[in-house]
This record gives C-alpha cells, structure tokens and sequence, in this order.
C-alpha cells in the first residue's frame, strides 16, 4: 500500500524539514502543524505540503490532525529540559499520537527516537526516549522505529556549534573527549524514513541509523573548528568541572549549548551496535561520509542547487 497523506509532527525541524522534503518530492501530500506557521517557511513552498498552526499537545486538536492520514510520522524530539519537558515532549506526546492513530484507525507510524535510547540510560534524554520506544512496541500500530546517532546537515546543533564555539576561543575545553560517536547524515535518515514507509518489511523494526565512521568527541570537535578555518587546540577537561560549565550555561539565558543532561549521555558510546555498520536494506541507504558534507557547510559554501555544489568544490 502506498501512504499517501502524511502527518509530520515535528516536520518543521532539523531533520523534519528533509523528511518532508522528500515525502514532498515523491509526490505525498504532507500536513506539518507547527505552533509558529512562520517559522515553518522553508516548507510553506513546497507545492503538497500544508502547514497549519497547531498545538499537538491538545488531544483535540491531535485527533482533527490525524484524522484522514494514511500515516503519521512524529519526529519530536528536545535535548536540554527538566525531567519533566522530556517527559512531555517524548512520552506523553508519543502516548497522545499513538492513541489519536489508534482512534482515526491510522495504521502506519513512523517514530523518531536515538541511538542510546534505554529507559534505564544514564540521562534523563535517553530515559524519556526508551520509555517512548516501548509505549510504541505495546501498541498495536504497523511501527517503525528509527535510532539515529547525531545527526550532521548544513542546519546542524552539533558541528556547527563547534565551529561557533572556535570562532570566539582561542582553546575549545570539552568533556566527554574520549566518547565515541557515528554521525549521520541528514539525508540518509530522510531517505530511511521515507523508503521505509510503504515497505511493510520494515513493521515492528526497530534501526540503528548511523555514519560509515566512528570518531572521538575530540576528533569530532577539532575537524568543525578546522573545517570552519578557526584551527585550535582540544582540551579534554575532568567531568567535575565539564559539570561546573555546563551549569554555568544552563545559568545562561536562552538554549543551552551544553547540559549536565548531555554530559550524562555521553557516559556511554554513541555508536551503532554492530560494526562496520551495514544498513538494513529496507533501509535503501549507504552511509554517507561525514567530511566532503560537512566541510562545505562549515566552510559557509553548502551548495544549495546542483551547479552550487560544483561551485562550491571548485571555490568558485
């Protein structure tokens, strides 16, 4: 069966607004709700996708959202919060979603969680994320579920608050230095979701999306320092006083660079459980390397069309 009216909650995001864009290129018709329609303008122009202002975190409102879809995708996800904003945002909005599919008889869902998501992890992150995993398994919903490790793209959280962070110091202190990770690009996690959707050999699965490479933290932070043309040392710092900095920016007005929260999930490796990783084929992806994306995007010259990519390799 092909899905084609498709509920994105979360569409309006990071990694959201790629899903739908290539939801929109194949030809689905796409609802995205967002409580702000503005700051969704990067999909308003799409030509089958429809942003309407919305609360989901009302069951009325989820429940008109939902009903008439062939599948509901929700991509909602936070990283810093109180126990409580995670518990919101990933639990309960997931037991919201799951029932308003179970009453409007929609089937197909799609559900964005982490690689590292385990309701006995050592983060509240990662606990509000395997919580939400198994409400999903308990349902009696065709599920997906993905697991990306972090995500790299041109509007990345991650790489490009490195290469911000060397712009302004003259030496980058980190903790967690030692922690390994496995990104993953934003258009491989897209497509998974997008080939995945109609392939009924990907319900009840649960994937590990990640890179073709592992790296250290440190490796991690000195290529975006590097790529970015702000080269600087990397000091791995004692997790005492990477706690005291990442406090005093929780002090700090507005999102939070880094958290005490972040610092707990970085207790363990975020990697894919097997390696080398081999992707399912369902999945329909081989993995992208981080460095040829990732170094036009830090350097300022992402390609925006085909042409721009060619420019943008020769510096032009």
């Amino acid at each position: 069966m092909q899905h084609k009216n498709i509920l994105v909650i979360g569409g309006a995001g990071f990694v959201g607004r790629y899903i739908v864009n290539e939801l929109v290129g194949r030809g689905r018709r796409v609802l995205v709700p967002s409580r702000r329609r503005d700051k969704a303008k990067h999909l308003i122009m799409l030509p089958t996708c429809d942003v309407v202002e919305a609360d989901v975190n009302d069951d009325g409102t989820l429940a008109r959202l939902v009903a008439g879809r062939d599948a509901v995708l929700n991509l909602v996800g936070i990283l810093h919060g109180t126990e409580a904003q995670f518990e919101r945002a990933h639990l309960t909005l997931t037991q919201r979603v799951l029932g308003a599919c179970a009453g409007a008889k929609v089937r197909r869902y799609l559900h964005m969680s982490a690689l590292g998501a385990d309701p006995g992890g050592p983060s509240m992150y990662q606990r509000s994320k395997g919580r939400a995993e198994a409400l999903v398994r308990e349902s009696k919903l065709a599920w997906t579920i993905f697991q990306p490790s972090v995500v790299f793209g041109a509007e990345d959280a991650f790489l490009n608050m490195f290469a911000r962070l060397a712009a302004l110091a003259p030496v980058l202190p980190i903790g967690g230095a030692d922690v390994k990770f496995q990104p993953v690009w934003v258009e491989d996690v897209a497509h998974a979701f997008v080939n995945c959707l109609d392939n009924d050999a990907s319900i009840g699965r649960t994937y590990e999306l990640a890179g073709p490479n592992v790296y250290t933290l440190r490796e991690l932070v000195r290529f975006a320092a590097e790529a970015a043309g702000h080269k600087r040392p990397v000091i791995g710092m004692p997790m005492g006083i990477a706690r005291l900095q990442a406090r005093l920016m929780e002090l700090a007005p507005g999102e939070p660079l880094l958290s005490r929260d972040n610092l707990d999930s970085m207790k363990r490796d975020n990697i894919a459980s097997r390696q080398p990783y081999v992707p399912a084929p369902e999945l329909g992806i081989t993995p992208t390397p981080m460095e040829p994306e990732a170094s036009l995007y830090l350097a300022g010259l992402h390609p925006r069309t085909r042409f721009g990519g060619f420019r943008a390799r020769a510096r032009r």
